[in-house]
């Protein structure tokens, strides 16, 4: 595992501040920070062809930024695609400067610059007209931001997409682990996470490594139909709330054996850190743990909230710790396999890589 120091030059103009929002292009829209979008008349073939190719599954992920322009520009001169130029839409609340870049797969980055906007979201949207008086009774998922978000790729295609980042928007290497520290008896994978210059923004991009099965990155990218979104990561400032009140709203979360939190409490034990939470209640929600000498962070995965085996949540807590739960890859790992067992796709690989049932 490595984490980088060198957040390269800082950009003189252009500044990216934080995850504005997520797109998901799906087969029935009705949810927001997540946009919802389907097609709303017949002859759609842009979100048609989409949806037969890759899901329901996120389209785009929008940044919030000072000066689109001069992030525009400098994108396109190093050569990246640039989708639709900047244009301006506005209503009573004020402006939006909007401009949109491709990134990996048929995925899109929306560069989005509020010029003094007061609106409820973005313009032209409003407050539901109709408000589920149900709603409020059920108890609050104290999911406060976006923490980050991890696009899945095909093998060796991961270096290339953080190189993109790194050339076309200035982002830097944030940390990286390969396939020698992140796999189970069956399974493997590599990770380059990039950040932007103030390192509000993380974007994790994992690869499959061989192993004897089929890692469930290439599972992801073949139900995907190929690079994509795989999680999103939500903060929290209580995670055991938020995750006690997610589950009682019906929110399916992967399982770990009670094995994790016996070898847990021995980790502890000669640990730098003290875990402030009861451990026996992190064991009865099924919430991870990892830590180093300085900090630790909680974490737990949602099973995949698509007909596909491809997208999934993640709620995280972070206590001076700035990892991504490396520590816990193993045991997610094992609790993913399983589930990928029963759908028939933990298969043996051939020396080619290719699978074979056995």
């Amino acid at each position: 595992m490595t984490s980088y120091t060198d957040k390269g030059q800082k950009p003189e103009r252009g500044r990216f501040l934080h995850f504005h929002s997520l797109t998901f292009w799906v087969g029935n829209a009705k949810q927001i920070i997540f946009v919802f979008s389907s097609a709303l008349n017949p002859g759609n073939q842009e979100m048609g062809k989409h949806l037969v190719k890759h899901g329901d599954g996120v389209k785009d992920i929008a940044f919030e930024v000072e000066d689109c322009d001069s992030i525009v520009q400098k994108a396109r001169e190093r050569g990246a695609i640039v989708v639709k130029e900047p244009w301006i839409e506005e209503d009573k609340h004020g402006k939006v400067k909007f401009a949109i870049v491709q990134t990996y797969g048929d995925t899109t980055h929306t560069l989005l610059e509020k010029m003094d906007y007061k609106g409820l979201f973005l313009p032209g949207f409003e407050p539901p007209l109709f408000k589920d008086p149900m709603l409020r009774r059920l108890p609050s998922g104290k999911l406060n931001f976006i923490d980050h978000v991890v696009g899945n790729q095909p093998d060796q295609e991961m270096a290339p997409v953080a190189e993109w980042y790194q050339r076309h928007l200035l982002f830097h290497r944030f940390w990286s682990v390969d396939d020698k520290q992140l796999h189970t008896a069956f399974s493997a994978l590599r990770s380059i996470v990039v950040a932007n210059y103030e390192e509000t923004i993380k974007m994790p991009i994992n690869e499959p490594a061989l192993g004897k099965k089929k890692s469930q990155i290439q599972e992801y990218v073949d139900y995907y139909g190929g690079a994509g979104v795989q999680h999103i990561a939500l903060n929290t400032s209580d995670i055991i709330t938020s995750i006690t009140n997610l589950k009682e709203r019906g929110m399916e979360f992967m399982s770990v054996p009670s094995t994790y939190y016996q070898q847990l409490r021995e980790r502890l034990k000669s640990a730098k850190i003290k875990v402030k939470e009861n451990i026996d209640k992190l064991e009865e929600l099924k919430i991870l743990v990892d830590f180093d000498e300085k900090g630790y962070l909680l974490q737990i995965f949602t099973k995949p909230v698509q007909d596909r085996p491809t997208v999934f949540l993640e709620v995280i807590q972070r206590y001076n710790h700035q990892g991504f739960g490396a520590g816990n890859f193993k045991s997610l790992f094992e609790a993913i396999e399983v589930d990928q067992d029963a759908r028939g796709n933990l298969t043996f690989l051939t020396p080619n890589g290719e699978s074979d049932v056995m």
